[in-house]
């Protein structure tokens, strides 16, 4: 077994060449998780008499959002095939209840209709967030969590939930089917570092059903407890489809997260929305986030 010499960032200490061997996990409720679908979806509406233009893109963009909950409440509905009937009613449920978040306006233009006049065009990238309670519920039975017809649900735990200094922390992801992800560890100062992928691990493919442990294979880094302490979390957002970009930079066997924290999962939510196997542009893809706590002292 080769060792790198150690170095700190921030406080903290990070890396050296460890492969640690498989221990069976012990399993932690997340402090976190929240499943969602993200869409396209477009519309319009015209001015008429009665109303002015800001009016005119409210009603162009109030008709996007219930376009894009409807499309994914169809969505969910035929990609699910839970075998339990109530669970399964329960779950079309929360997504016909849900909100919906403005990730991106992808266009948004006036122009001239010959019957309606003015008319006003409004294109966007949401994320559509069943009804929390719902999902919290749901969340709870096995057969949806494990269930590789159910929407996307990505499980993270660590071995422990306290560490003391010089311990190491092993961190563990369970996917229900295959997903794409960005881990992430945000330490007691919150800065942020992305621990997969990484400068010696790029795929961040994972097979539904595996549980996968970090670090491990390829990874150049362990996660070793130091100074300062406090409260830890391991970030992780998944997705069906692939995540967008943030700002990266090298730190040895990590990368440092050079966008600002507040930003990150906005800019995950960015995903490429593609058909499976092809370049084709799909309509939806199922996206979970999830977080786990750890405290270091």
């Amino acid at each position: 077994m080769t060792c790198m010499k150690k170095w700190r960032y921030l406080g903290k200490s990070w890396l050296s060449l460890l492969l640690i061997m498989f221990a069976a996990p012990w399993l932690e409720s997340p402090a976190f998780s929240a499943q969602s679908t993200i869409t396209e979806a477009e519309s319009y509406a015209c001015m008429g008499y009665d109303k002015s233009r800001k009016q005119t893109e409210e009603e162009a963009l109030t008709n996007a959002k219930r376009k894009a909950v409807e499309y994914v409440s169809t969505y969910i509905k035929s990609e699910t095939r839970v075998k339990d009937f109530q669970l399964e009613k329960d779950l079309i449920e929360a997504y016909a209840n849900a909100a919906v978040k403005i990730i991106q306006e992808l266009e948004r233009s006036w122009y001239r209709d010959p019957s309606s006049g003015d008319c006003f065009k409004v294109k966007i990238k949401a994320e559509v967030i069943p009804d929390e309670k719902a999902m919290a519920r749901l969340a709870k039975e096995k057969e949806v969590t494990d269930d590789p017809s159910a929407p996307l649900n990505v499980q993270v735990w660590t071995d422990k939930k306290e560490y003391k200094q010089a311990e190491k922390i092993r961190v563990y992801l369970k996917g229900n089917k295959p997903f794409y992800a960005r881990v992430l560890h945000r330490g007691v100062k919150g800065e942020l570092l992305q621990l997969l992928p990484n400068p010696f691990r790029k795929d961040n493919y994972f097979n539904g059903g595996v549980i996968y442990e970090i670090p491990s294979g390829s990874d150049k880094f362990v996660l070793e407890v130091i100074p300062p302490f406090g409260e830890e979390d391991i970030i992780v957002y998944a997705s069906c489809s692939p995540l967008g970009d943030i700002g990266l930079q090298s730190e040895g066997g990590v990368y440092r997260v050079t966008t600002e924290g507040k930003y990150v999962g906005e800019k995950t939510r960015g995903i490429q929305i593609k058909e499976k196997g092809t370049d084709k542009e799909a309509a939806a893809s199922e996206f979970f986030e999830s977080k786990v706590s750890i405290k270091t002292k």
